[in-house]
């Protein structure tokens, strides 16, 4: 899958990519998108990401909109839902919502800029979700988005994690194409 990552550059002082930006690259392609929307109201995103093709739509629990809201608004135009958590955030807040959604992504760095270093405090909430899936038998995935690298993937995916989001360690690299098949096979 593809992931996107748009700011509103008021819930993260940065600005990311637009819902027509999304619109061009799905013209391109039917690969899934995940969509990590950083903004404060994720509500007024929905439809514009919706057309422009996104299949999953992942918001912050930090945002000011309800999570039930959100959650109900992404569900009414058939999409996935996800929920994601700053590193700062527990693992407890989210899970009044596990049941309702199918991707949780707890950050491993600050969200909202590239190439940070990631926070090995996240593979301890990785590994809560995991056990709480099993004990919920509920069924959702782990993301980990945020300085994940070949070095770090296995230890995340040994915890949990079924979607790994890597940027700088793929565009950054000489050889992307090796990262990418590394970090494949760390999920496997």
């Amino acid at each position: 899958m593809l992931h996107f990552d748009v700011m509103d550059g008021e819930f993260v002082p940065n600005f990311g990519i637009s819902p027509p930006f999304i619109a061009a690259v799905r013209q391109t392609t039917q690969v899934p998108f995940d969509v990590h929307i950083m903004v404060t109201h994720p509500l007024r995103y929905i439809k514009a990401l919706a057309a422009a093709g996104a299949d999953i739509i992942t918001f912050h629990i930090e945002s000011e909109d309800k999570p039930e809201t959100v959650i109900a608004a992404i569900k009414a135009h058939g999409l996935k839902s996800g929920l994601a958590l700053s590193p700062k955030t527990p693992v407890s807040a989210a899970t009044p919502y596990l049941s309702d959604i199918d991707l949780v992504l707890p950050m491993s760095v600050e969200p909202g800029f590239g190439g940070q270093t990631f926070q090995h405090n996240t593979l301890e909430k990785i590994a809560e979700f995991h056990q709480i899936a099993l004990k919920l038998k509920q069924s959702f995935e782990i993301s980990v988005d945020g300085g994940v690298t070949t070095e770090i993937a296995p230890l995340a995916t040994r915890r949990g994690a079924t979607i790994l989001v890597a940027g700088t360690a793929i565009f950054r690299s000489e050889n992307p194409k090796a990262v990418i098949d590394t970090l494949r096979s760390s999920a496997a």
